[in-house]
């Protein structure tokens, strides 16, 4: 895995040898940025960008986010055996300091509460197995974290089928291989 543009184009992604993490493939990865970039749908300026990466995994959209420029990412993750490498993923990017690893359980600690910002891109990397998406979901939405013109992206698997809560609209869903990927806004 290597981060496909912006100032650390190229730098690899030191990536899990566990079969519990699934980081983002690169395809994938590079089709988000492209349809964030290029759709007249989204009005995402990633210079003036507050990224917030649940379910952070070794970092992988978070860090190309920095390497695009984004003003901060805060990353979510509590899963102990992939914290490491996210810690040396970030570490290798010697310059840039404007990010915050939270290690939390997100369900758990009630991390919303104490995030201070509002959010232009909440990226959602969560299990496949995992069904409590509404929960979080509605939470983002109660906290009123997500800017006004933000976007929720999700990566699933293809098959899955999360319901979504009513105060969300789905924007745009497409299919990479065995990947969902799912971008909502939240409806005033």
């Amino acid at each position: 895995m290597r981060i496909i543009s912006g100032s650390f184009k190229g730098k690899k992604i030191l990536t899990p040898i566990d079969d519990k993490t699934r980081p983002l493939k690169d395809l994938t990865k590079e089709s988000i940025f492209n349809i964030i970039n290029h759709s007249n749908k989204f009005k995402i300026n990633f210079s003036n960008s507050f990224i917030l990466d649940l379910f952070s995994g070794v970092g992988s959209f978070g860090i190309e986010c920095l390497s695009r420029g984004v003003k901060k990412v805060i990353f979510i993750e509590n899963y102990r055996e992939v914290l490491h490498l996210l810690k040396k993923n970030l570490s290798s990017l010697k310059s840039i300091r404007n990010y915050e690893i939270i290690e939390k359980d997100i369900y758990k600690d009630n991390v919303f509460l104490n995030l201070n910002l509002k959010f232009d891109i909440i990226f959602f990397d969560p299990p496949y197995k995992d069904k409590n998406l509404d929960k979080l979901l509605n939470e983002i939405k109660n906290q009123k974290i997500l800017n006004k013109n933000g976007i929720i992206i999700l990566h699933r698997h293809k098959n899955e089928q999360d319901p979504l809560p009513t105060s969300y609209k789905l924007i745009e869903q497409k299919v990479y291989g065995i990947s969902k990927i799912i971008f909502l806004s939240c409806l005033d």
